[in-house]
């Protein structure tokens, strides 16, 4: 068991397929949390703490595996704080709030809420702005009557056709494939990258709304990671491609 401290934050532990032998321990331990694993975590933290000064997590760490073909396994545990914490709560109050608003204020149809909850998720991912001030402009009321041809601007809001979703493990990717209606006609691809998994979720033959509600149901379990174009050619090219169609049906346990 080798321990490399990366930062304040985040420790590497290799642990050679030797070793994994001996614990009698698999990749589907981690990924489903098993007691042996729990067990390897507790002494991987113990050793981390003894030989390179780390901290453990106080409040909760995102667990990133990596497999290494003919050697063994990769384990890097990063700290999340409850500021990292708070900013994924906000981020889901801000889209239920907002979905409250355009529909008891504005009376807004089904599909224009759900493009205008995408365009939220787009601009927070492309850090276009606060999302709070963009739910505020976007929910108030003032600001959607109608100007000059008597179009209001939240019909004129772009509806994003995809998004990328970054998850910490594949235990919480599966979970979130759990949650989905099995007859939901999206799109998606899975790619992994250092240890990190981001799903390709695209509307394909979904309405707006189901789409809308499953980007939402997303972040309950990972986090937006990106809606542009250059991001999914950047994990084309720097990511490992592992389910390249239907990967939320491929992921449903």
């Amino acid at each position: 068991m080798k321990i490399e401290r990366v930062d304040e934050k985040t420790v590497k532990c290799f642990l050679s397929n030797e070793e994994l032998e001996e614990y009698d321990i698999t990749y589907k331990d981690f990924v489903m949390r098993s007691d042996k694993a729990r067990e390897i975590v507790e002494e991987i933290m113990a050793q981390a703490v003894a030989e390179v000064d780390y901290k453990p997590p106080q409040f909760a760490f995102d667990l990133q595996i990596m497999m290494l073909p003919d050697q063994g396994m990769i384990l890097t545990f990063t700290e999340r704080t409850p500021e990292d914490l708070k900013n994924g709560a906000n981020l889901m109050n801000y889209l239920r709030e907002m979905r409250r608003i355009l529909k008891e204020k504005l009376g807004l149809d089904g599909s224009t809420i759900a493009g205008l909850l995408a365009q939220a998720m787009v601009t927070a991912a492309a850090g276009q702005g606060d999302a709070a001030e963009s739910a505020a402009a976007q929910g108030d009321p003032a600001q959607a009557e109608p100007q000059g041809g008597g179009e209001a601007p939240a019909e004129k809001a772009e509806k994003p056709r995809f998004a990328v979703f970054r998850f910490p493990s594949m235990r919480s990717l599966c979970a979130y494939a759990g949650v989905l209606p099995k007859n939901l006609r999206v799109a998606s691809r899975l790619y992994q990258e250092d240890g990190t998994y981001y799903l390709y979720l695209e509307r394909g033959g979904a309405s707006y709304e189901r789409y809308s509600r499953a980007s939402i149901q997303a972040l309950e379990f990972g986090e937006l990671y990106a809606a542009t174009e250059d991001k999914v050619a950047y994990l084309e090219e720097h990511g490992e491609c592992l389910i390249g169609e239907k990967a939320l049906a491929r992921l449903r346990l």
